[in-house]
This record gives structure tokens, sequence and C-alpha cells, in this order.
């Protein structure tokens, strides 16, 4: 089958290897769209040890989706449509076997790249529910890349007071006023927090959402969020694991802190179903992340222009 490789700083390459064997329990799905995730670009961004050259195949990619074709579970049919959540991040390639409880069900229906949006929209549903309600509250989300993106709609979706969003490019900032943002900042071109102080009329947010994993950005929130406010740490670390952190300047504002990362949860399929049974009443609609679409032998272009950020780019999904 297929595959795809990292075999060297940036440089992918397409190879053929043996299609996984089956175990009891486990499903063999034909992939048939894969996307990017911010945190695939932790591997792909990054120089690594020249002996960890060349990457295992098939990763970075966990955003899978594809079609099964043979179960030894008896919950799962040949010719049906799943999103999968890879145990190991390695969704480059033709065909991946996963146990039954790495699957979701996708509906018969419907564009399969569209539904793949749910694997990340449904882990900003996940943070969202720990978040808890923003009805009348004043809220920050720094970051407008997919997931901020995802933030920006369900914040102003329950009702936020203020959705205040905060993003390096400008087409992220006019994509959020479409997803409901009252306002946008560019810190190219302004202070955020003398910005954020006025639109607030100085008393900054309830809460703020960090949707980037930079250490600019985590040690931004302290200018931004109230005394008491609550804080959702979403952004996984790109350039570096650790890095320094103004602890006394949080100690001032006393918040509430939540990490959330839906993936690493002990139910990491369920807030993905969730979203998915919202897609699929008619309820809510994804077709807008996805901006581009290549065929799968282009993946070294896909994640080029992800990681620089090319052509007004959201979300590119790559067709087997």
């Amino acid at each position: 089958m297929k595959a795809a490789r990292l075999a060297g700083p940036k440089r992918f390459e397409l190879v053929q290897t043996e299609i996984p064997h089956l175990q009891d329990g486990h499903v063999l799905i034909n992939l048939q769209r894969v996307s990017i995730c911010g945190s695939d670009l932790r591997t792909y961004d990054r120089v690594l040890p020249e002996e960890q050259y060349p990457i295992p195949d098939g990763r970075p990619c966990h955003e899978c989706a594809g079609v099964v074709v043979e179960s030894r579970d008896d919950a799962y049919r040949p010719g049906q449509r799943v999103i999968v959540l890879p145990t190991n991040p390695n969704g480059l390639m033709e065909y991946i076997a996963e146990p039954s409880t790495r699957l979701i069900h996708l509906p018969d229906h419907g564009d399969l790249s569209t539904l793949l949006m749910c694997q990340p929209v449904g882990t900003v549903m996940y943070s969202c529910q720990r978040i808890g309600s923003v009805l009348g509250k004043r809220v920050v989300i720094l970051g407008q890349g997919a997931i901020g993106l995802a933030f920006t709609h369900w914040m102003a979706q329950q009702g936020a007071r203020q959705v205040i969003v905060i993003d390096l490019l400008d087409y992220r900032l006019e994509a959020a006023r479409r997803m409901g943002a009252t306002h946008t900042i560019n810190p190219t071109n302004q202070q955020v927090p003398d910005a954020v102080a006025e639109i607030t009329h100085g008393q900054l947010a309830d809460v703020v959402v960090e949707a980037v994993g930079r250490p600019e950005t985590a040690n931004l929130i302290w200018d931004l969020v109230r005394k008491q406010g609550l804080v959702a740490l979403f952004g996984l670390p790109h350039d570096q694991e650790t890095f320094p952190f103004h602890y006394n300047a949080m100690m001032d504002k006393l918040p509430t802190i939540v990490v959330t990362v839906g993936a690493r949860t002990p139910t990491p399929t369920q807030h993905i179903e969730e979203c998915v049974d919202l897609v699929a009443q008619g309820r809510l609609d994804l077709s807008h992340m996805v901006t581009h679409r290549l065929p799968f032998d282009q993946v070294q272009r896909a994640y080029d222009m992800y990681s620089e950020k090319l052509d007004n780019i959201i979300k590119v999904v790559m067709e087997m």
C-alpha cells in the first residue's frame, strides 16, 4: 500500500509498505481523506536529531476518515464510513488497522472531507463543555487557526457578550468575523492588552482561551484575564516542550485554569460523535473549514501550505 514518511526536516517521501495485520477486536479501514492538525506541525516544523529520520511511516497525521474493509468487531461492517483516531499518529497511509474503540460512525451520505472536520471541532466542543456557560461574558481567544475559529463559533453561539479574537493574519481575522467575533485584534498593528482593556472598558476578559501553544501567547494571558477569571489552555507547545512562564503574573490574577485536550481523555471518541450527530441533523455546517483539497501524492505541498499559512488556508484535506 502507499504511504508517506518524513525522511528529513520538512521533507516527505512516498513509499510502499505492507497492509497492517488485523487482530481480534480491530477494524481495517481504507483511508480516503486525511487532514493536517496544528499539532502535526510540532513534528514537521522541528529539526529533529538526524538519527530520528526517517520518521515511522504515516506520521505525523491523526485526522483520518475512510471506509471499513474488514472488521473483527460486530459493531462495524465492510462499507461503513468512519473517522479513525490512530493509536499512533500514522494516518498518512492507504490502510490502517485500529481497535473499534478508536472509530466513530459516519452517515452514509454527505461530503467525507467536511465530515472529517468533526474530529477537530469535536475537541473544541469538549473544551467548551469544560469551560461552562459563557452567556453574557467577555471572551478572548488567542489564535484563529482552525481550532481558534471553532472556539469563536461556539463562544458566539453560546451567547458570549463579547468575542474578542487575536491573530497575526488578517485573513484569519476576517474568517473570525464570519464566525461571530465581535472584535478582532492584529498584534502587528495594536498593543493587545491596551486594545482588550479599551474594548472591555477596563473590565478585561472573563474567559481567555489559548489556542496557539507559544510562550508569547501563554504569557499574554495574564494581561487579558480579569482577576479570578477563567483560562482555558488548548494549544500544545509548538517549538519547544517547556518555556519560561510568568508565574507571579498568573498568581496576581488568581485564575481558574482548565487544561483541555479532548484527544487525551479516557473517552476521546465521545465529543466527536456528538459533533457528527449535529452535522448529520443539519444543525452544524463545517464546509467552510475545508479551504483546500489536494491529492495524496501532493502531501509535501499540503504540509508546506499549512506550515507556512499560504493562500488563506484554514484546513487542507488530502484525498487518497
